[in-house]
């Protein structure tokens, strides 16, 4: 009861409305609305195993998993076990259900690791046969064709011949008692087949009046003539219907006789639209595949980016507030948390939230939080959130919950956490209990004694117990107990508004009195209750509010400390691979260079050798001598290294030097140096005049050296400093986990073309199809220097960071 009861609190059976959203098939839609939880975790663990492999195959398919065709057929399967016939319709549906079947298997079968889907449909069998003589006998319009079977085929025939003849017989009573008819028109009444006859001119066509007109005057009669001819269509229609039974019967029992297999196909399309809903749900809300921890092996529960699902689909659907997530953060050793804080701060909605949460990692959906999901499995979620006043019960407040917490306790068991002989530890259930304002509704001492006492004793009892409380004294047990562990929603008192960030280690103060001040009421009144309340519980709030801005504090240094840390780490990890590549460019140049050298070396032997030889012929003469000494010169000045040149250095006109200027023969003396434009001033005897540089020379021949001309620095962008680091933001940050590599591409080929400087690419883990695809896109892209996975805190190999080229 419990259980039920726990599920309407954490209004699971909406979530199951949503999901039921993304089914396919009636039946996968009925399955959603009625979502059975696992009472095992290899059943959890299969359950997400198909979620994953289908998310994987959507992935890779254009238009997604195809259900089409497929049908309940479920009362069509009864109704033929029990001898009864089906109709056309039904016939159809279990023909079209059948090919449905046979296409989903064949899109599994044609796709590479997706061993669940495989081994799924390895067991399906379809019946072609069955659906080919269906789709033979019977047609699209659910009718029993001519071709199902001869006898059939040659009562219609006739049928048409005798429908011919009686056409043809009022057709001509028609013409020749054209003044006795209301129109020309045959037509039919109770399957007869009559026309349309003035009432005061009835004995014109005598006959077998079938049916009046409203107004009286028309009569529709069956002439005596076509009467024979009318009940002769009667039974050979009725042998027609008899016959179309017959076939119907026959196609029922070859339905019937293969019923457990067609009931085992219904189920594994169930089962497969199920999956596929799960899938698609999943994908819309963001969320990814959870992994079961065991605590015992001292494993984090970790639920980082956490949001409520209900709350996500009414901020798409219904324009609601946008979400705000939780971080879970949940050590193995702790036990029961606390969470403190005012009212409307979103205490509930984190005991929700992590339920829901805990629920759909059970029954194979993903978790909508960041990567990586992982909770441990609960074989029960049990909650006590609310109020469960009743007045036609005589129930207070105070009393619904204890009812309710001891059917909690009651479904706990007898099992017990602890440490027995040995530090050996004592089997326990594996529950997660949520209390809403546990000890609330009564006095508020026996209130506080009574909530301790319950969440020690969940702390034996439970794998993990969340309580939200409004209750001092629960604070303190963190430092007694160090299965305990504090947290609280956080307010903003500037604007007496909750944050609804949910704050670790930290105590909720009261801010009661705070918010009644500020909110009108008599300074006098609120400075009264201060005085009762009393100087130590304001001591203990002014500390906890201490405590909060040191933690904003920490919190501001460590998120810059970490991006020090990341930038230091890449700036080292550029630097040792730069070093890397020169070390190796180098080391291939000289074995390149010693190379070389060695052939050369080889070589040049190879041709001294062969001089040496020509003179060991016969006695050598001194012609011989000579040309064998000049071959040695020559294959030393092609071998050895050429000094090259020194350049001759030109001159720079001074003062009171002689030059020469080529172009009029003359020789001048130098008035003034030259200027940055390259032009000085000569003299020609009494003349003076302005050259250019280049066209003068030194009085032996050398050029003078060119004046280089200082230039403006370019406008172009400088290229950022190598030594400074760049820094991950939400501009150079882009999420495609969700996305198939097609459209991850085009995000990515955007991004990238946009970019000026490094690009966070978080793809996730999941399959890791996702990830290959963007990594094979950066390989090939011309604006990616490099891409590496990012550092430990961004996320590991679940996010890829690409260096892009400078332009």
């Amino acid at each position: 009861m419990i259980q039920s009861e726990t599920l309407e609190l954490l209004e699971w059976h909406r979530l199951c409305q949503h999901l039921a959203t993304f089914a396919a098939t009636k039946l996968g839609a009925t399955a959603a609305r009625h979502l059975k939880i696992p009472d095992s975790q290899t059943q959890s663990e299969q359950l997400l195993e198909q979620t994953k492999e289908i998310y994987q195959l959507e992935s890779r398919l254009t238009t997604g998993l195809s259900f089409e065709g497929i049908q309940d057929i479920g009362d069509s399967l009864e109704r033929a076990e029990r001898s009864g016939v089906l109709a056309g319709e039904e016939l159809l549906a279990i023909a079209t259900t059948l090919a449905g079947a046979r296409n989903l298997r064949r899109v599994i079968d044609n796709q590479e690791n997706l061993p669940i889907l495989t081994d799924l449909v390895a067991d399906l069998r379809t019946y072609p046969e069955l659906e080919q003589e269906i789709h033979r006998c019977i047609d699209e319009r659910a009718q029993v064709t001519d071709r199902a079977s001869q006898k059939l085929g040659e009562i219609r025939t006739d049928l048409r011949r005798l429908r011919s003849q009686i056409t043809q017989k009022l057709q001509n009573i028609l013409q020749a008692k054209s003044g006795a008819v209301q129109e020309q028109l045959i037509t039919q009444r109770s399957d007869r087949f009559v026309i349309p006859v003035k009432a005061p001119q009835k004995d014109a066509i005598p006959g077998i009046v079938h049916d009046t007109s409203t107004s009286g005057a028309t009569l529709y009669v069956e002439p005596n003539s076509v009467v024979p001819l009318g009940n002769q269509l009667r039974q050979i229609i009725r042998r027609e219907q008899a016959e179309e039974e017959t076939i119907r019967r026959i196609l029922t029992e070859q339905v019937a006789a293969v019923k457990p297999d067609l009931e085992r196909l219904l189920a594994i399309a169930t089962t497969l639209d199920l999956a596929t809903a799960r899938s698609r749900y999943s994908f819309w809300l963001g969320a990814n595949p959870p992994r079961f921890i065991q605590r015992k092996d001292r494993e984090i529960i970790t639920l980082r980016n956490l949001r409520h699902p209900l709350l996500v689909w009414q901020q798409q659907h219904e324009q609601g507030q946008p979400v705000v997530p939780v971080d879970l953060l949940i050590s193995p050793q702790i036990r029961v948390v606390t969470i403190t804080g005012p009212n409307t701060g979103g205490k509930t909605v984190t005991l929700k939230t992590l339920g829901l949460a805990a629920l759909m990692a059970k029954v194979g959906l993903f978790v909508p939080a960041r990567e990586p999901v992982e909770i441990p499995w609960f074989d029960k979620v049990l909650a006590d959130i609310g109020d469960e006043q009743s007045l036609q019960q005589s129930l207070s407040t105070f009393s619904g919950h204890i009812r309710r917490i001891s059917r909690i306790l009651e479904a706990l068991g007898n099992g017990e956490l602890g440490i027995g002989n040995g530090d050996k530890e004592i089997p326990n259930p594996q529950s997660l209990v949520l209390l809403d304002e546990v000890g609330a509704g009564t006095d508020p001492v026996e209130g506080s004694a009574l909530a301790i006492a319950l969440l020690q004793y969940l702390a034996n009892h439970a794998q993990l117990a969340i309580a939200t409380t409004h209750f001092g004294e629960l604070k303190a047990l963190k430092y007694e107990d160090d299965r305990f562990e504090n947290a609280s929603v956080e307010f903003d008192e500037s604007t007496l508004s909750p944050t609804y960030r949910l704050l670790w280690g930290i105590p909720g103060r009261s801010n009661a009195l705070t918010i009644a001040l500020r909110l009108g009421l008599k300074p006098e009144v609120v400075q009264q209750a201060k005085t009762q309340v009393g100087e130590a519980t304001d001591e203990v709030n002014q500390v906890i509010a201490g405590l909060e801005a040191q933690r904003r504090r920490q919190e501001t240094k460590a998120a810059e400390a970490q991006s020090l840390l990341q930038q230091a780490e890449r700036l080292y990890k550029e630097v040792s691979a730069k070093a890397a590549s020169l070390e190796e460019r180098e080391s291939s140049l000289r074995a390149s260079q010693e190379v070389a050298v060695q052939q050369a070396i080889a070589q040049a032997k190879g041709e001294i050798a062969q001089v040496i030889r020509r003179l060991q012929k016969g006695t050598p003469t001194a012609q011989e001598a000579q040309q064998a000494t000049n071959a040695l010169n020559q294959i030393g000045q092609q071998y050895q290294p050429v000094t090259p040149a020194k350049p001759k250095v030109g001159f720079m006109p001074k003062i009171g030097d002689r030059i020469r200027v080529p172009k009029l023969g003359q020789t001048a003396e130098v008035i003034t140096t030259p200027d940055e434009d390259g032009e000085l001033s000569v003299r020609f005897g009494l003349m003076k005049m302005t050259v250019k540089l280049e066209d003068v020379e030194s009085l032996d021949g050398q050029k003078a050296e060119p004046v280089v001309k200082s230039k403006p620095a370019p406008a172009a962008v400088t290229p950022p400093p190598q030594n400074v680091p760049e820094i991950r933001t939400s501009q150079n940050t882009i999420d495609l986990r969700g996305k198939r590599v097609a459209d991850a591409e085009y995000i990515l080929d955007k991004a990238i073309s946009e970019a000026t400087g490094p690009v966070w690419i978080i793809h996730g883990y999941g399959t890791g199809k996702l990830r290959q695809g963007v990594h094979a896109f950066l390989q090939h892209h011309s604006r990616v220097n490099n891409y590496e996975p990012a550092e430990q805190a961004d996320g590991g190999s679940g996010v890829t960071v690409a260096h892009i080229k400078y332009k």
